[in-house]
């Protein structure tokens, strides 16, 4: 079906440029004789609806500096380089009230989980009852695809509970998401991350979410503080949770995949490098993940002045700039409109020559 699609279409574009080259790749058989960079198959990266994903909260503080109009221009150069002026202890404080509502639906959730349906003290933990609203929280939320790794960071048990049981440096993980039903090993890795949310190893700093759902994914993006996302390269067509998460400021750490290839610059979160081999990637990539929580992640996190970590705020800061610059749906739409929708409502000639039959 998939070649069917690309020969019965004027322009055919792939989700990122990472996609764009893993597609061109993928189907440069579809025109022989061609290697893969002359596939005529560009890309339009993925992008996130501002208004749907960016907390009330961070946008009031955006008209305080941008002005109350700013929604109407934000795609004019220039604006979101303001954003670097935002004042340190408005922006902090702002995540902290985030940060807050996350976690009193935590709460929440494991009071009516005991309510309707569980005694046991085991399950209140996992449901995040034991959670620290002022520990460094990381959050991995989406569709448990085995390839999106989300068991990964349980590779080292005992590496993982060092980091956070930490007395003075707690960190810990809200996973929330759904397998689906028809994908028996999506399930298990979903399985695994709920037994390790039930592991006293961990002092109840492990915690999943149940009945994932558009709320607690608002809640999840606005009011974490670090996203975490371990696609296995290149199996990541775009992604956009990170997207989300970086329009309310937070950072994100991650493989060099999908969007992060072209979002991650340096100063708006951490990447990991790809691994040598399939064969080693997973224990290459978690031993790569502990090392920069270890290293970067943590201390710039609990590094303080006067309350806020000027380090980590200034990260915050670039993770908006960088996602409302580059990574809205309405970048997306205008780059569709210009590059592909007008010039084929025209009748403009293809790119390039039409797959063979």
């Amino acid at each position: 079906m998939t070649a069917a699609a690309i020969r019965l279409s004027k322009r055919v574009n792939a989700v990122s440029r990472r996609h764009g080259v893993v597609t061109r790749t993928l189907w440069k058989g579809l025109w022989p004789g061609r290697d893969a960079d002359s596939v005529p198959i560009g890309h339009i990266t993925n992008g996130v609806h501002l208004a749907t994903w960016m907390a009330n909260t961070v946008m009031a503080l955006l008209d305080s500096k941008l002005g109350p109009h700013w929604g109407t221009h934000f795609s004019e150069e220039g604006t979101w380089d303001r954003v670097l002026s935002l004042d340190d202890h408005q922006l902090w404080h702002a995540h902290l009230r985030l940060k807050s509502v996350l976690m009193r639906l935590v709460r929440e959730e494991a009071r009516h989980a005991f309510a309707d349906r569980s005694h046991e003290a085991a399950q209140l933990v996992g449901s995040g009852l034991l959670l620290d609203p002022d520990a460094l929280t990381i959050g991995f939320a989406r569709r448990f695809a085995t390839y999106k790794r989300a068991d990964l960071i349980f590779s080292d048990v005992e590496r993982l509970r060092k980091l956070l049981v930490n007395t003075s440096r707690p960190v810990q993980i809200i996973f929330a998401g759904k397998a689906h039903p028809e994908d028996t090993p999506g399930k298990k890795v979903l399985q695994t991350v709920h037994h390790f949310t039930r592991d006293p190893r961990f002092e109840g700093r492990v915690a999943f979410l149940e009945d994932y759902d558009m709320h607690i994914a608002h809640l999840l993006v606005q009011g974490v503080d670090l996203w975490m996302n371990l696609p296995k390269v290149p199996l990541e067509a775009s992604g956009t949770s990170g997207m989300k998460a970086a329009l309310n400021g937070v950072p994100q750490l991650s493989t060099i995949d999908g969007w992060w290839e072209e979002g991650f610059d340096g100063t708006n979160g951490w990447a990991i490098p790809a691994a040598s081999s399939d064969e080693t990637a997973d224990a290459e990539t978690a031993d790569h993940l502990y090392r920069l929580l270890e290293t970067e992640v943590v201390p710039r996190f609990y590094e303080r002045t006067d309350g806020v970590p000027e380090a980590w705020v200034k990260m915050m800061k670039n993770a908006m700039r960088v996602a409302g610059e580059k990574f809205t749906a309405r970048r997306m739409v205008e780059e569709y409109v210009e590059t592909y929708y007008v010039p084929s409502m025209n009748g403009d000639a293809i790119p390039d020559d039409p797959p063979t039959a």
